[in-house]
């Protein structure tokens, strides 16, 4: 077995990657004009076109805009714009496409290697690596159409006044970028022309679906093997002040498999909105935030989606809302979406307590994790990871970036309700019913938000990890008691507010 210590001895580690990134990038030149024309269509999109794209959402990297003009070309469609960091180099008009060890990563892996900027790299990535995962069905990658500087300034001071404050303190649309992601408006129906048809979308960001096994975890972190990531993260925000009130959701409920807690998950979510659950009618938002975290569902709130959904859910008032819920969980129950979802999460089989010693030997670093342990008892456990096969290392990597997209990405259920001679035989869709019969509706199932987590954010995660687990063990000398007892007291404060926003 050979140590990766000792793969590069006797040479410059930098030289060395240096060298063998030159060659990576012959190889990208001969072939990025190709790559280009295979991502990009003839369709350039100008200032006179500006006023047809509306504001639909947005993330840490990029504007989500909708169509709302009449062009064949766009409807149905929306497009990602990328934005730039207010202190960031907005001249950076292509950025390096990836890292000198990401190039290592993910060689010969869908032809990343040959796409020219970050960008492509992302539509490359969902569309080679991610799509064939999670299932093309579920998967629309995109095409990069041109855009001119004077379209991306009239859309930034467009957008200015609808995107929420500290988005617009942090970043504005990169107005240097000459291409966009036009993809599917997964809010919708294809081809839904028909003025009097109403379409209903949910976005969930369901989180890391299963509870990790890895012999890595060190025995203070156990509580990891016990609690899920979303509800000890859930701990940290609310110590931070990130967040108002401590959600009831649990992503291991929605990835059970079980209708009843499949259900009940639904009923969490939208009772602790977060930035976790929104609803559009139409492709426009109706409940939830638009780009950061959603006020708690109060009595207020409730009472409001429930007239929203007056023309959607044909039932009594006071209980639209009950059974659009359950409407949603049983498509999530009967699609079976959480089991591909899950698999591809469980990519992850080491942890980041595991999985950073490998990164540390793919960068060919000194261990830092090592180093902070300095108890050789604890070391010894992880020596393995430090004399594995280098391609081993590599895989191990590649696996946790690609887990991590999905435990990242966002689910878009979209409904229609069915009738007006809406012909059975010929919809590709499939169908779910309220509970009660009277109502059924048509529903698709797709992955959004599938951008490749970048290398160099691995300390980051690992740091992140133990901030997580650290304040929940703080939280846990505090109160001197067991962990169930943690959580009830966490939650007691607001299981009466919540109790009584159930019953609307």
């Amino acid at each position: 077995m050979v140590d990766n210590n000792d793969r590069w001895q006797g040479v410059s580690t930098p030289l060395c990657f240096l060298h063998l990134h030159q060659t990576l990038c012959f190889k990208q030149q001969n072939s990025r004009d190709f790559v280009t024309n295979l991502q990009m269509v003839e369709l350039v999109l100008e200032d006179k076109d500006a006023a047809d794209w509306v504001y639909r959402g947005e993330g840490g990297l990029n504007i989500v805009l909708a169509y709302n003009g009449s062009s064949s070309n766009f409807i149905g469609k929306v497009l990602r714009v990328r934005k730039v960091k207010r202190n960031g180099t907005e001249c950076e008009k292509a950025p390096s496409a990836l890292s000198v060890h990401e190039c290592l990563v993910w060689e010969g892996v869908g032809d990343l290697l040959s796409a020219s900027t970050k960008d492509i790299v992302n539509h490359m990535y969902a569309k080679h690596v991610m799509s064939p995962l999670l299932g093309p069905q579920h998967v629309d990658a995109g095409v990069r159409v041109q855009v001119t500087k004077e379209f991306l300034e009239l859309v930034h001071n467009r957008v200015l006044f609808q995107r929420p404050s500290w988005r617009v303190d942090n970043a504005r649309v990169n107005t240097l970028h000459d291409s966009a992601l036009l993809m599917s408006d997964h809010s919708i129906f294809p081809h839904a022309v028909d003025g009097e048809e109403c379409c209903i979308s949910v976005e969930i960001k369901p989180k890391c679906g299963f509870l990790p096994v890895s012999k890595f975890i060190r025995e203070k972190n156990s509580a990891k093997k016990r609690i899920s990531r979303f509800k000890l993260h859930q701990i940290l925000k609310f110590h931070q002040g990130k967040i108002s009130q401590i959600s009831e959701y649990d992503p291991l409920d929605l990835f059970s498999g079980s209708k009843p807690r499949v259900l009940k998950s639904i009923k969490d979510l939208f009772l602790t909105p977060q930035n976790n659950f929104r609803v559009l009618i139409n492709g426009s938002l109706v409940f939830g935030s638009s780009g950061g975290e959603a006020e708690d569902t109060d009595s207020q709130i409730a009472e409001s989606f429930e007239q929203t959904l007056k023309n959607i859910i044909k039932a009594d008032d006071g209980t639209r809302t009950a059974k659009f819920l359950n409407l949603v969980g049983e498509a999530v129950y009967n699609s079976g979406i959480m089991n591909r979802l899950l698999e591809v999460q469980k990519l992850d089989v080491f942890d980041i307590e595991g999985v950073i010693h490998a990164y540390y030997d793919v960068v060919s670093e000194p261990c830092a994790v090592c180093r902070e342990f300095g108890d050789g008892n604890v070391l010894s456990k992880y020596d393995g990871f430090h004399s594995i096969p280098f391609e081993e290392s590599l895989k191990i990597v590649r696996d946790f970036l690609v887990a991590s997209t999905a435990k990242d990405l966002s689910l878009m259920i979209g409904f229609r309700g069915r009738g007006k001679g809406r012909g059975i035989s010929g919809d590709s869709y499939d169908v779910v019913c309220l509970d009660s019969g009277d109502q059924s509706f048509d529903y698709k199932v797709s992955f959004i938000d599938l951008d490749m987590k970048p290398l160099e954010k691995m300390a980051y995660y690992y740091k992140l990890d133990q901030e997580i687990i650290n304040c929940y063990t703080r939280m846990m000398e505090t109160v001197n008691r067991p962990e169930k007892s943690l959580v009830e007291i966490l939650y007691q404060d607001q299981s009466a507010a919540i109790e009584d926003i159930s019953q609307t």
